[in-house]
């Protein structure tokens, strides 16, 4: 029979500790009830209280616990009598993985009434002094990564796993950074021995390294007290190879395959036994949309700048995701090629464009003025070094990236017309893609003239992720927003309701617009490469005095993507990486 939680239990099993109560819960049926309710809600230190030995209670159930994540418990006390009670642990791991069991908990009478004798079995029966619970994933065995060719992207490798005494690193550190020093400047002596001092007695794991850098290193690394070395096998991605949708990609895929275990470990978080689990399936072969020879082309093409820089390449035809890279300066601040957001400069005139041109505000050979510099609505906008045109038509002021024209046209717009654009294109809608997180980007109306100035030409309010600037691009090239897809099968899902596809006409006059940019505009650098189109993008932040450099473009095999280079300062270096990706002669 369930116990009956009392008024005194229920308030000790909220609080933060029992001292928020007046009274304490004295007799065995209530300290039961409060006890397994404080477990259940994760109040270690309530749960302690009501031990005959709180202050290793305290110190003790935290540690016992925090190995299974954001798990959620649920208690339920059975049988109660005088010196003790037996409650039920239902667990939910997560991703459906559940754990049951039952617990018999001795009690004691103390001067403060009855309390839970205390030892890590009140947790789990199984569990001695120094022991934890923890939830190890367990791979699914045999699964390789293919990109959409049948090319290996991911393959099981030998690693040589290095790890450090913690009780060396004092004298030991310095030798180690030395050691690894041709492979991995980021090692330092001092982040050693900060890891040494949290990992208490459990060796610290330094590195991890494929064959040819282990015999690079290992005679300096065997010269070092303290360190040991260990091989292991690891699915990793194949030499030459680098993106920041592998890893997930594959733990989104195999989900289904992979088991996992509650292993009992020791205070070295050395494996006991198993308490619970699945073993894993059989898995297949993981096919990703991704086109390793792209893939390369993209990390040499973002390796060739010292700024952050990322690269999302997409077939516009089917949505596919052909590449993602990141140079190690843009890795330190995570996924920015799909999620990380920046202003998008004068890529966002394609937007503009749509929305004048669904306007019918302007046609595409609309004569404009296109002054050095002009006061539009209280906002003072110069073009690049303050070049001036003259009269142009659309056309031309698009290719030649002309902010004083598209400010003007974008401030004569309804206040919504940004944001539809936007959409009708792709960007500030996002998706639900299988094997990796996105965000494109956020486009909201305007709240004054001035912002609305602003925003026509990428800067304001708005922001884009390179992901979401690969798919404008991809949505001019097929004339509608392509469905985002990277694992083969398994195509992303809107999160709201798909825009119409661009009108006909709409949709050429953008591409006219951006092969005009590559042939004699503002990204004329790649004019001797064949079918290409894009629109250059300068977006400055922070004091104005710094600038993100962007490039969108397509090209005629069925490719369209997006470069951004943080902080650059100028188009020119994203200009420079796109000619790098599209593999320019000399």
């Amino acid at each position: 029979m369930r116990a009956r939680l009392t008024a005194a239990a229920v308030c000790l099993a909220l609080a933060l500790g029992v001292s928020a109560c007046e009274t304490r819960p004295t007799d065995p049926d209530n300290v039961a009830a409060a006890f397994v309710a404080a477990l259940a809600a994760h109040d270690m230190p309530a749960a302690a209280a009501l031990t005959d030995d709180p202050g290793p209670a305290a110190a003790d159930l935290p540690r016992i616990v925090d190995g299974l994540g954001p798990a959620r418990l649920a208690t339920h006390v059975g049988q109660s009598r005088a010196d003790s009670f037996r409650y039920t642990a239902d667990w939910d791991l997560g991703a459906g993985r559940t754990w049951t069991y039952r617990v018999e908990v001795p009690l004691v009478r103390t001067p403060d009434g009855a309390r839970v004798h205390w030892s890590p079995a009140v947790v789990h029966p199984a569990l001695v002094p120094g022991e934890a619970l923890e939830l190890r994933g367990i791979g699914a065995a045999r699964t390789r990564v293919l990109d959409a060719t049948g090319l290996p992207l991911m393959a099981e490798t030998t690693v040589t796993v290095v790890r450090l005494d913690p009780a060396a690193a004092a004298t030991s550190a310095p030798a180690t950074a030395d050691a690894l020093a041709p492979l991995r400047l980021d090692i330092t002596a001092d982040g050693l021995q900060d890891a040494a001092r949290r990992a208490g007695t459990d060796a610290v794991t330094v590195v991890a390294l494929r064959d040819d850098d282990y015999a690079r290193v290992a005679d300096a690394l065997k010269a070092v007290p303290g360190i040991t070395v260990s091989p292991q096998s690891r699915l990793l991605a194949v030499p030459g190879l680098d993106s920041p949708v592998l890893t997930p990609a594959l733990a989104d895929a195999t989900q289904g395959a992979r088991g996992w275990q509650v292993a009992l470990v020791d205070g070295q978080d050395r494996f006991v036994r198993q308490l619970a689990g699945q073993a894993p399936g059989p898995a297949d072969d993981v096919a990703l949309t991704l086109d390793r020879r792209r893939q390369v082309a993209a990390q040499r093409a973002v390796a060739t700048v010292t700024a952050p820089a990322a690269l999302v390449a997409l077939q516009p035809s089917t949505g596919a995701v052909l590449a993602v890279a990141q140079n190690d300066a843009a890795d330190a601040s995570g996924p920015v090629a799909l999620s990380g957001l920046y202003p998008p400069g004068s890529t966002f005139k394609t937007v503009t464009a749509v929305a004048a041109l669904q306007a019918k505000a302007v046609t595409v050979d609309t004569v404009l003025p296109c002054p050095g510099s002009e006061n539009i609505l209280g906002r003072q906008i110069p073009n690049d070094d303050q070049f001036d045109l003259g009269n142009v038509p659309l056309h031309t002021a698009y290719a030649q990236s002309c902010n004083t024209t598209f400010a003007r046209v974008g401030s004569g717009l309804p206040r919504d017309a940004l944001p539809h654009g936007a959409a009708e294109l792709g960007l500030g809608s996002d998706w639900d893609v299988p094997g990796i997180t996105t965000v494109t980007g956020t486009v909201p109306e305007p709240q004054s003239d001035a912002e609305q100035v602003e925003d026509s030409i990428g800067q304001g309010r708005v922001v884009a992720s390179p992901f979401g600037m690969a798919l404008v691009a991809a949505t001019v090239a097929a004339g509608h927003v392509p469905t985002p897809q990277l694992i083969v099968g398994r195509p992303g899902v809107a999160k709201s309701p798909p825009p119409p596809p661009l009108p006909g006409d709409v949709r050429d006059d953008l591409a006219t617009m951006m092969r005009e940019t590559v042939t004699s505009g503002s990204a004329k650098r790649l004019r001797t490469l064949p079918g290409v189109s894009g629109k250059t993008g300068t977006a400055q932040f922070g004091d104005g005095r710094s600038a993100h450099g962007w490039f969108i473009g397509t090209t005629t095999d069925d490719l369209a993507f997006a470069v951004l280079v943080v902080g650059a300062g100028s188009s020119t270096p994203a200009v420079g990486v796109a000619a790098a990706f599209l593999g320019e002669p000399g």
